[in-house]
């Protein structure tokens, strides 16, 4: 019988939280947590989940899609429109990868510590 578990928090490595939060926070509208710091800060939602960033001084980012160093995590956000979503993280400062598996679908982007996360259109 499964435990009922409710994902609470997912906390991703990098080598700055508040830059990395202020990201997160700007392309997700999620409220920054009052007691982060430079070791860790943290945004909640409104449902409760709350997106991590934890302080790793020889943080390595992710090379995807060269596996040498993993991704580490992937995240999916669903958009109403992937071109408009895409050009505003772009200019928060995301990155965006040569390669695009589904284009017409999902667009592979990277955090400004370079996780790889995904924005999904509304039809998916």
């Amino acid at each position: 019988m499964p435990v009922h578990m409710k994902l609470s928090a997912i906390t991703l490595d990098c080598p700055d939280p508040l830059a990395l939060a202020a990201f997160y926070e700007q392309a997700t509208g999620l409220a920054p947590h009052p007691e982060s710091n430079g070791d860790f800060a943290a945004l909640e939602g409104a449902d409760g989940l709350t997106l991590g960033f934890q302080r790793v001084d020889d943080h390595r980012p992710p090379s995807w899609p060269d596996p040498a160093v993993p991704q580490q995590l992937h995240c999916c956000f669903r958009v109403v429109d992937l071109d408009e979503a895409e050009a505003r993280l772009l200019e928060l400062g995301a990155g965006r990868p040569d390669r695009q598996p589904e284009e017409g679908r999902w667009r592979v982007l990277t955090d400004p510590a370079g996780h790889p996360f995904c924005i999904v259109g509304r039809a998916y």
